[in-house]
């Protein structure tokens, strides 16, 4: 008897563990499933007026009395209600107001972005009317891949061959590929410490020839086409592979100095072409940019006249990505705090 209860609990307890495996099983089934199904992303869509209106509400519900709250509501009703009659006295009472979409574009080098700005626009296009609504990018990018930043630019002048107005704000920096995308803008606004400029080209890497050769390490190439590998990081350059790499740089910064004459006609790109970088208030000067303000500045004024989307498309990211981004700014996290206590002990000991 007692061996049978000994059976009877062992089966329990295998059957409890192969029904646990089956359940996390499925269970990791129907995630991949649904992480297949889910891998194109999704759009996301905000009414900026509407959270201006919250925070504005949140202000004053605090520091404003109740009797003036009354009276602010009702001259607001009073307000919108002489508003639509103007508006339909002037025949204009089914006219949508202006809208004005806002896309957001953080630059890497590798120009990372590029597919949720594509998405972002295909989106917004298969909406926006021509002539009448605004396309508002809020641009930070120190440049990066020519053809990666390239691909960029031409996703923002498919917003202009639709004749819509573009406008691209910089608040912090637009340089190199960054500025190549920031010239296509109709309107271009920096604000006036941010960094705009840095028209040139530039290729640099190690070379590691003369350490190999002094620890007899031999470095093998093969190639087929005569300018195949001009400069390499392990083996012997030559005058000829530099001289050949320095004419394709050349090549690449006549296309920069074209792309952005067709862009910006005014501007004197053969004086500017450098790859100097000046601050916002003197890019103005040179013509770089059309006007000095931040895009919060911008933002705000447009909801006095039109309703403001902010878009964004997000692609759907794996675990493995999630837990490596959040590892990323925990180290990042880290290192701040550490680079700010040593420039605090430095300051106590000097």
């Amino acid at each position: 008897m007692e061996f049978l209860t000994e059976y009877g609990l062992f089966l329990a307890k295998t059957a409890t563990v192969v029904l646990a495996i089956i359940i996390i099983m499925a269970a990791a089934v129907a995630n991949a499933s649904k992480q297949k199904k889910d891998s194109k992303g999704s759009l996301t869509v905000t009414h900026l007026n509407k959270e201006f209106e919250d925070l504005r509400d949140t202000i004053k519900h605090v520091v404003e009395d109740e009797d003036t709250l009354k009276e602010d509501a009702k001259a607001e009703k009073k307000k919108r209600k002489a508003e639509k009659k103007a508006r339909k006295k002037a025949g204009q009472d089914n006219e949508l107001k202006k809208r004005v979409y806002v896309i957001d574009f953080n630059g890497d080098p590798k120009a990372s972005q590029v597919d949720e700005l594509r998405q972002s626009i295909t989106a917004i296009l298969s909406e926006a009317r021509a002539e009448k609504d605004e396309v508002l990018v809020r641009l930070e990018s120190p440049g990066g891949m020519v053809h990666a930043y390239g691909l960029a630019a031409s996703q923002l002048t498919r917003i202009r061959e639709h004749n819509i107005p573009l406008t691209i704000c910089v608040d912090k920096v637009a340089a190199s590929g960054g500025y190549m995308m920031a010239c296509v803008a109709n309107n271009l606004v920096a604000a006036p410490f941010s960094y705009i400029g840095s028209i040139g080209v530039v290729v640099q890497m190690p070379n590691f020839n003369r350490l190999l050769k002094e620890k007899h390490v031999d470095f093998e190439q093969i190639t087929a086409g005569e300018y195949k590998r001009t400069l390499t990081m392990f083996g012997e350059n030559t005058e000829r592979g530099r001289k050949k790499l320095s004419e394709d740089i050349q090549e690449i910064h006549d296309h920069f100095k074209d792309f952005i004459r067709l862009s910006r006609p005014r501007m004197d790109i053969d004086k500017l072409a450098t790859g100097e970088v000046w601050l916002g208030s003197k890019a103005l000067e040179l013509g770089l940019v059309d006007a000095v303000g931040t895009s919060d500045e911008y933002i705000v004024t447009a909801c006095k006249d039109a309703e403001v989307y902010q878009v964004s498309y997000e692609k759907k990211k794996k675990i493995a990505d999630k837990l490596g981004k959040v590892m990323e700014s925990a180290m990042d996290n880290t290192l701040s705090r550490w680079l700010h206590r040593s420039a605090n002990r430095d300051e106590w000991i000097g």
